[in-house]
């Protein structure tokens, strides 16, 4: 009898740079571990998944405006914390390069080529007026339903 794989799932509720990395630091050293892994993007986490440049598609007044107050991709979210008006991201994306840190556009790019499953809420999706054209490509669309599937095996589950 052969062993079952681990499972990790995470919940990217939050739509900050920081986070997101945190994210995508567990889910790649995890995918490394030869973990499953599973990362359910829902609410502002989704913009982690936004392209950044503009897609043209047609929009409601309100989709219009989060797709304006919504930054577009990894690379342009925000800090938790020290933010400073769009100066502490420069701050720390500095020190990272510094570092040698990869930044958050590259791991994303990272959990693609280790297969992490990167999932797009759907109901979300619909709630912010974002259409599948925006978003990555090469990644999936599912609802609650198809997290709490993931989720009911994993072996580590984490909500960021």
């Amino acid at each position: 009898m052969s062993e079952q794989k681990k499972k990790t799932t995470i919940v990217l509720l939050s739509g900050d740079y920081d986070k997101a990395m945190a994210a995508y630091i567990i889910a790649n050293g995890a995918a490394a571990y030869d973990h499953e892994v599973t990362i359910f993007h829902t609410f502002w986490g989704l913009n982690a998944l936004r392209k950044e440049e503009q897609v043209l598609v047609k929009k409601g007044v309100l989709e219009k405006m989060f797709a304006k107050m919504m930054p577009r991709g990894a690379d342009k979210m925000g800090l938790s914390k020290m933010n400073f008006a769009g100066f502490g991201p420069k701050m720390i994306k500095h020190v990272m390069k510094k570092h040698n840190a990869l930044p958050l556009p590259q791991l994303i790019e990272m959990a693609q080529e280790q297969d992490v499953k990167l999932i797009a809420c759907t109901m979300t999706m619909d709630l912010l007026g974002l259409q599948k054209e925006e978003l990555l490509d090469n990644i999936e669309y599912a609802g609650v339903a198809a997290y709490l599937a993931e989720a009911e095996d994993g072996s580590v589950n984490l909500f960021i």
